[in-house]
């Protein structure tokens, strides 16, 4: 059977702030987060069922990337775990996520690909993740290299 890849277009408004770095985005700073999620598999074959001749459902995609990525940062200021200040932020305003690691758009992309890799049905993999933190700025995730 052929092998398919499909792709769905998330977006999410999110603040962070890179700890101990030396530029600009030591300071807590926004973006306009556009992610793509690429899964890959095989078209359903059976002519009895509504979803024959689909890989996935892009319902069923928006559902596990929107539960388990956009509802979880949209909105939210993510902080490394040593940030200054995570107590009273967290004490003051919602969404405060505190993470292990410097929320770079690289750690991002690692940190969304384990969150999908273990939700997806089976016989279908996550194949790659895209995401753009500007308009002319991203960072790709491909499963293959990470074998």
């Amino acid at each position: 059977m052929t092998k398919i890849r499909v792709t769905k277009e998330f977006r999410f408004e999110g603040a962070h702030a890179l700890k101990d770095y030396d530029g600009k985005c030591k300071h807590i700073h926004g973006h306009s987060y556009i992610l793509y999620v690429t899964i890959m598999g095989e078209p359903l074959d059976d002519l009895n069922s509504a979803k024959n001749g689909m890989v996935i459902d892009f319902s069923i995609l928006k559902q596990i990337v929107n539960e388990n990525i956009v509802e979880k940062l949209d909105h939210a200021l993510l902080l490394r775990f040593d940030s200054p200040l995570i107590k009273e932020l967290s004490e003051s305003y919602c969404n405060i996520v505190v993470t292990d690691f410097q929320p770079t758009c690289e750690n991002l992309v690692i940190y969304i690909s384990k969150l999908i890799s273990d939700r997806l049905p089976e016989k279908i993999s996550l194949h790659s993740i895209r995401l753009y933190e500007t308009a002319t700025s991203y960072v790709e995730w491909f499963a293959q290299d990470n074998l």
